[in-house]
Formats: structure tokens, C-alpha cells, sequence
């Protein structure tokens, strides 16, 4: 039976085109690694996980050597349905970015929830999928905050860590409290080596899907060695 009949909710009209669209543009690129994104989807009762799971479905059937990364959102109150659901398509790697250390993530963050993030990292890697999250510095955080985060991080089973330099995007935007030398994101990226993290990338310039086939590469072989 199609994925699309066994999903618990409905899509919206022309919905289930996209994953098409989509698996044909990886194939016609010729990627050997697609990280696949949304907005937020508020509005849809699964939080768009149903699209995320046709879109690996396709891309599987239209580039069967390409590896599948989803970078998805906490799909709030759906999330444990929703994980479950994107799980079973069996992407290679489930990204969901905290973003920003625990102690400031409530100011910086107010629409976000870092404990639901957590546990949508720990129902990911529960899976047997390699979890994967992405942190920001540069809003004012110390190196024990940092070190704490990273803590709640592995304690949720992530074990694939992208560490970046924050930019104020506009204006009106938090103002960059520090900008980190490259030689203290090489200390960040051996301290969370050393905590256990299996892949990780730390550096000005990293954002989420910066070399993310090596990381998955990485992640897997990390899986199997342990």
C-alpha cells in the first residue's frame, strides 16, 4: 500500500507533488547526499512529517544511491507521532537544531522549547537513526554553558554536532555578543569529541549542512564501531 494511504492525517491539496519534485531535482543534480528542510508547519495536525516521510520515500526511488538527511522542526504536540512516522522512512540521518545553549534559549528562543527538542533528538536516535544537531555561538554564552548543552545533547542520544558562528541577520536582530577565534571552535570541537560525539564539525562558517555526507559517513561508522 502507498506510504500516503497509511499516513494518519491528510495533506494539503497538491501536497503529495512536492516529494516528487523533489526527488527528481536530487536526481537531475546528481546528489550523493540531499538534506531536506521546511518551515515550521504549524498548521498541518502532523507538522508536515508526512511530506518528510514521502519525500525520502521518492528520492529512494528516483536516486537510490543518494543518501537522505532530514532537518525537521519539533513537530509540537504530534512529535511522538510524527518522529515514529518520519523514522519509518528510514532517513539516514534526523537533524533537529537546538540552536542555542540552555541558558539562554528561553530569551533567545521564546517560541522554541528546549526540553521537547531534546526528547525529539532522543525518540530519533531510540530509532536506531543517528541523531544530529546544530548549535550557534556567539549570543553571550561561556564555555560551561557550551560544555552543559552538549551534555544534554549526548544524554539525549545526539551524536552528530554542527557548531557555528552567530550573525546578526537584520537590524532589529540580537547583536553578535562575541565573535569566536577558529582556535576556541577547535577547542569546542575536541571538547565535545572527547564528551563522545561521533561526527563533528565546529568552525565560523559551519551551518547545519555543511559537509553533511561526510558526517553521515562518520555517524555510521561510528554506530557500527559502538
Amino acid at each position: 500500500m502507498p506510504l500516503l494511504r497509511r499516513l494518519p492525517w491528510k495533506t494539503p491539496a497538491g501536497g503529495p507533488r512536492e516529494p516528487g519534485r523533489v526527488a527528481k531535482a536530487v536526481r537531475n543534480l546528481g546528489l550523493r547526499h540531499a538534506v531536506v528542510t521546511s518551515v515550521t508547519r504549524d498548521d498541518l495536525p502532523d507538522g508536515g512529517a508526512g511530506m518528510f516521510a514521502l519525500t525520502v520515500g521518492e528520492i529512494r526511488a528516483a536516486a537510490p544511491g543518494c543518501g537522505v538527511e532530514l532537518l525537521v522542526p519539533d513537530f509540537g504536540p504530534a512529535m511522538e507521532r510524527s518522529i515514529e512516522l518520519v523514522a519509518r522512512s528510514a532517513p539516514d540521518v534526523i537533524n533537529h537544531n537546538i540552536e542555542v545553549v540552555r541558558g539562554l534559549f528561553r530569551g533567545l528562543r521564546p517560541e522554541g522549547d528546549y526540553a521537547l527538542s531534546l526528547r525529539l533528538l532522543r525518540l530519533a536516535a531510540s530509532s536506531g537513526i543517528p541523531a544530529k544537531s546544530g548549535l550557534m555561538v556567539g549570543f553571550g554564552e561561556g564555555m560551561e554553558d557550551i560544555r552543559a548543552t552538549l551534555g544534554d545533547l549526548l544524554e539525549s542520544g545526539c551524536r552528530c554536532l554542527t557548531v557555528g558562528q552567530y550573525l546578526q541577520s537584520r537590524r532589529d536582530g540580537h547583536p553578535v555578543v562575541k565573535y569566536y577565534h577558529p582556535d576556541e571552535f577547535e577547542e569546542i570541537g575536541a571538547m565535545a569529541r572527547s564528551m563522545g560525539f561521533a561526527a563533528v564539525l565546529s568552525g565560523p562558517l559551519v551551518r547545519s549542512s555543511y559537509h553533511a555526507a561526510g558526517m553521515a559517513e562518520e555517524a555510521c561508522r561510528g554506530r557500527v564501531n559502538h
